[in-house]
């Protein structure tokens, strides 16, 4: 006996698949490793990122006064530069040589560092040369006569202001970070829940057991109820691992909350609904047409390499938004939903443009599923590896 609606229906088929994947061994373990995974790398980062830091050893009364000046010039600049006192000139190039410190100040001759350092080694470099020549200066105007006064004027003299065309927002980049994680997470779940589809419609053909639903449910409902069952399950564990990943960020005390990042995993979630539908309803055909798993891969490689590309495309857009590819990448359907939440949480998006893109992934949608369901009905029920032109054509003979 058939189901009294459509909606009916495919709510129970909905609902099977929302259960069945939960309880799945294999869903449970990837969520537990990709929760693990992040929550790891916010630890990580909070132990071993919360700045610059470096060791400076001195050798003698003056190079101790110019290591504490070098310790204050670091603090202006975020860098954190402890002093170790050594008694002997030996004792410190013993100490540079194994790495205890990067770098020695014996009195007021000269600095010793095992070779010239990288980029950043650099950094330390700088800041002992800005306050020993800036000692130098000092005592030379002493020198020449020139009263305290007139000394701390010269070698304290504003420098040039800086114009900031667009000025840093902290609040504004930790939501960029949210978004580039999100995008990243978007990536891996389209592909993820895309294979889930047609890998689950695969499985019902080879085993035979979609005759016996198709017996009772016509197939637009079994195929709607599929997508929407696997789809509210991954918008599910997306949900999880933004709370998770969010809260260990703030209990490591790397990451606030500001409004912006909030907005940002809205964005990600709704274009993930957007983009889910839109690609799902593509592997549902790429399973129906083989009968073996080991055939599907073949099948799924045209929308693979269509998700690798927009996630290409995504990062193009994460890094120069306001260029004309991430613009008409972020109002294509295959494309939006990796390109337009970063196009709207950098700003380089006017409201009418996500309105736009968002009104045209849905028509999109609305447009490719009953093409995907004929597909998907005439497919389902065939052996072997069928090709799309056949599924066309019996299309267009009568029925």
């Amino acid at each position: 006996m058939r189901p009294e609606s459509d909606e009916g229906a495919y709510r129970i088929v909905a609902r099977r698949e929302f259960v069945e994947r939960l309880r799945d061994r294999g869903f449970q373990i990837s969520t537990a490793i990709t929760v693990l995974i992040l929550v790891g790398f916010i630890v990580a980062a909070s132990l071993f990122g919360g700045g610059t830091r470096f060791d400076l050893g001195v050798v003698g009364d003056v190079a101790r006064t110019t290591g504490e000046e070098v310790v204050a010039t670091a603090k202006l600049l975020n860098v954190t530069v402890t002093v170790h006192g050594y008694s002997t000139v030996a004792a410190a190039e013993a100490a540079v040589k194994d790495g205890t410190v990067d770098a020695a100040i014996v009195d007021d001759r000269e600095v010793i560092v095992k070779s010239q350092p990288p980029a950043q080694g650099q950094q330390l470099l700088a800041m002992i040369q800005a306050v020993t020549s800036r000692e130098r200066a000092s005592s030379t105007l002493q020198g020449a006569g020139f009263t305290e006064e007139q000394i701390t004027s010269a070698l304290n003299a504003s420098p040039l202001p800086i114009h900031e065309l667009r000025p840093l927002d902290q609040r504004h980049q930790e939501a960029n970070a949210v978004v580039f994680v999100g995008v990243l997470a978007l990536y891996g779940q389209l592909f993820a829940y895309g294979y889930w589809v047609a890998a689950g419609v695969v499985e019902e053909k080879s085993s035979r057991v979609v005759e016996v639903l198709l017996s009772t449910i016509r197939p637009s409902q079994l195929l709607r109820g599929k997508i929407l069952g696997i789809g509210f399950l991954g918008l599910c564990q997306l949900l999880v691992i933004a709370a998770v990943g969010l809260t260990a960020a703030q209990v490591a005390g790397i990451l606030r909350f500001p409004a912006g990042a909030a907005a940002a995993i809205g964005w990600v979630l709704f274009w993930f609904v957007l983009g889910f539908f839109f690609y799902s309803t593509l592997f549902a055909v790429a399973g129906s047409i083989v009968s073996r798993q080991e055939d599907l891969q073949a099948t799924m490689t045209p929308l693979s390499l269509l998700i690798i590309a927009a996630f290409f495309v995504g990062i193009t857009a994460l890094q120069a938004p306001d260029s004309t590819l991430a613009l008409v990448a972020s109002l294509l359907p295959p494309t939006a939903p990796l390109a337009m939440p970063s196009r709207i949480v950098l700003g380089e998006a006017p409201v009418w443009q996500p309105i736009l893109s968002a009104l045209v992934s849905v028509a999109a949608t609305a447009a490719l599923v009953p093409f995907a369901v004929k597909m998907y009905s005439r497919a389902v029920l065939r052996t072997g590896r069928v090709k799309i032109r056949e599924l066309l054509r019996a299309e267009r003979r009568p029925s």
